[in-house]
């Protein structure tokens, strides 16, 4: 039988009707400005985020790396972020090597910081021995944190901080639309009070390539220029850009099965001795969870199911379209054997 795949979510592979969208896509030459189903979907992403304009990247990472370029002008300023967020631990150190970037991590609650640890990480202005703060980043869903959805309220407040000490503000949306789902609040209010925001495809919404930068119309041309640089500039991109589009259609209301089946693989792993972990603190598609020896553990359930252990106590699972109520099940059941024989 074929483990059950909850390393994460982008391991989703795309669906039948998603295939038929990107066989039956109108292209052209993108670069030259001449793909109408990449255009659609810039236009759409714009749109749905609040923003003037939008440039298609090949991956969030991507997203994040050309912001950096966008926002930090010059080497050696400084971005403020979480200490658990993707552009610390999960880019190659391309803030450091792309943009030059200083980077000031905050200790937020799962991933979440506050406008008053904002305030108390931004630099002097007059200090000429200090890096200069250029840049605050959000990412939402938490990733690290566990899943967790930043409070429209929280992203105000640390708004406000970023607009009174005149930094950029950067909206990482690796997991938004899971973030709009469980919330009930829309992409273009947690979006659109940023200065770039992204939307990624290739988890929770499926598609297998691809992701969003939105702006205005002055940063995305700045953006378009760094994707020609960093060589991301596609011919016919709307075969991918399909994927996309259909997953706008068709795949954000079914974010909440996701939900639903991660908080039933938390219930079922917190009944498990030698597991810890508080079922009610999962909001959304990620289930992070502890145990004596985590490598250990995903080692032995591998066969099994496919998890992913993120240090020495801590396992993350993450569900997505590709499984199902009962693969939950199955995971519980060979997590618990392989804890407690």
């Amino acid at each position: 039988m074929t483990p059950v795949n909850l390393y994460s979510d982008t391991q989703t592979r795309p669906t039948r009707g998603m295939r038929e969208a990107i066989a039956m896509a109108e292209v052209g030459d993108e670069q030259r400005r001449l793909d109408p189903t990449t255009i659609a979907l810039e236009e759409r992403v714009a749109q749905l985020l609040g923003h003037e304009a939008a440039v298609f990247l090949p991956t969030g990472s991507m997203c994040n790396q050309i912001a950096l370029l966008v926002h930090i002008r010059t080497g050696g300023d400084e971005l403020l972020i979480d200490r658990t967020a993707h552009p610390v631990n999960f880019e190659s150190g391309g803030p450091a090597r792309l943009a030059g970037a200083m980077i000031r991590t905050l200790d937020g609650d799962g991933g979440i910081f506050d406008s008053a640890q904002l305030e108390d990480a931004v630099r002097p202005p007059d200090n000429r021995y200090t890096p200069r703060s250029r840049l605050v980043s959000v990412e939402q869903t938490t990733n690290h944190g566990g899943g967790r959805v930043w409070p429209l309220g929280t992203i105000h407040g640390v708004l406000d901080v970023a607009r009174r000490h005149e930094l950029r503000t950067h909206l990482d949306g690796a997991r938004l639309m899971n973030a709009v789902v469980a919330s009930g609040v829309d992409a273009a209010d947690y979006a659109k009070g940023f200065d770039t925001a992204w939307l990624d495809f290739t988890k929770g919404l499926g598609a297998p390539v691809g992701a969003v930068l939105a702006g205005s119309q002055e940063l995305i041309a700045e953006a378009w220029r760094f994707k020609q640089m960093l060589g991301g500039a596609f011919r016919q991109s709307g075969i991918v850009a399909a994927g996309c589009l259909y997953a706008l259609d068709h795949h954000i209301e079914r974010l909440s099965e996701d939900h639903e089946h991660a908080r039933l693989l938390a219930d079922g792993l917190a009944a498990i001795p030698g597991v810890t972990l508080d079922p009610g603190a999962v909001e959304t598609n990620i289930v992070i969870f502890e145990t004596d020896d985590a490598p250990g553990l995903v080692h032995r359930v591998a066969g099994e199911v496919e998890l992913q252990a993120l240090d020495q106590r801590r396992v993350r699972a993450v569900t997505h379209l590709d499984v199902s109520a009962d693969d939950m099940e199955r995971a519980v059941a060979a997590i618990k054997t392989a804890l407690t024989g």
